[in-house]
């Protein structure tokens, strides 16, 4: 009888856990391909967080904002977590569906690395930059440094190469002549004639990395999941910064990273120094126009637009509340 118990509790339990798992809604959230810091965007899954609050996240990583921001548009994603230049000139140009609801990483971790020779911003004139997709954080990193030096893109060549892997590799094997990756690639350079010349925070410190990007027609359709899941990334973020193993054990996974690749650790701990994520993942209005002005100023944008009705203040506002109840 016991053993017949025991069987019928353990078939009761298994039940309640498919129901359970039956309840939860899909959610398909785009994030940039894993890096050595996706602990920080993917603790929202990998920790358990979205399911709490009845979500069953799938993240698509793809390579690009571009193609982050064509596949929301298309409907074949519900959110993403991206740069917010390509979503402000869409919304400039007539996207008027886009909103963001949070933003994750008011620090920019990228910087522009060089060959030999290259030291001041004079010396890309001509010169090969890899870069990513028109609007994205590389490609405007680049286009504002030259801006700021009395240059523009026409005094330089501009390579779109997908990934910080794709650009550091074209750099380190000659193909270009400077690269904008994610910082952490200066411990991988080796021996190799190469260094990092420029750190992205310091040529732009009120660029935004990374935001929460979903549309008004999701708010209207499924507004109460759009807000739980914020509240999930929030919670997960926050989690990612007090729990560095944990991180950086998600980290490693996501890259395939060897036990003893430093990156992981690298990228953790520039975060924390430069305050690089903010646990909050507030929407800042001031940055955004700054952000405008930047696409402005180097020719990506043509005309500005009323920023306040694509900051959505009022859906962080509410997933804040709840993370705090």
């Amino acid at each position: 009888m016991k053993a017949i118990a025991g069987g019928l509790a353990a078939l009761i339990a298994i039940g309640a856990g498919a129901a359970a798992a039956a309840d939860l809604k899909p959610w398909k959230h785009g994030i940039i391909a894993p890096k050595n810091d996706a602990g920080f965007m993917m603790m929202v899954k990998e920790g358990g967080f979205a399911e709490k609050r009845g979500l069953d996240v799938t993240l698509v990583p793809l390579a690009t904002d571009g193609l982050l921001l064509k596949a929301l548009l298309a409907g074949e994603l519900d959110s993403y977590e991206g740069a917010p230049g390509s979503a402000i000139n869409a919304f400039s140009h007539g996207g008027g569906d886009l909103r963001i609801i949070g933003c994750s990483w008011p620090g920019v971790p990228h910087a522009i690395f060089a060959k030999q020779g290259i030291t001041k911003p004079a010396d890309l004139r001509g010169k090969n930059i890899a870069v990513s997709t028109p609007g994205s954080l590389p490609d405007l990193l680049v286009r504002y440094l030259l801006v700021q030096n009395g240059m523009s893109d026409k005094d330089a060549k501009f390579v779109n190469l997908g990934t910080d892997l794709d650009r550091f590799k074209a750099l380190l094997n000659g193909v270009v002549d400077a690269a904008v990756a994610s910082a952490e690639f200066d411990t991988a350079k080796g021996n190799a004639p190469v260094k990092l010349v420029w750190p992205g925070a310091d040529i732009a410190p009120k660029f935004l990395r990374v935001c929460q990007i979903t549309t008004a027609t999701t708010l209207a359709k499924r507004g109460a999941d759009v807000v739980q899941f914020l509240a999930a990334d929030i919670e997960g973020v926050r989690h990612a910064l007090a729990h560095p193993d944990e991180e950086m054990k998600v980290a490693r996974e996501a890259t395939q990273a060897k036990a003893d690749d430093p990156r992981p650790k690298f990228m953790y701990d520039y975060v924390v120094q430069h305050h690089a994520v903010d646990p909050d993942l507030k929407v800042p209005l001031d940055s955004l126009n700054w952000m405008q002005d930047l696409l402005v100023s180097t020719g990506n944008l043509d005309k500005k637009a009323d920023l306040t009705k694509l900051a959505d203040e009022q859906t962080h506002a509410k997933a804040l509340a709840l993370v705090a109840k």
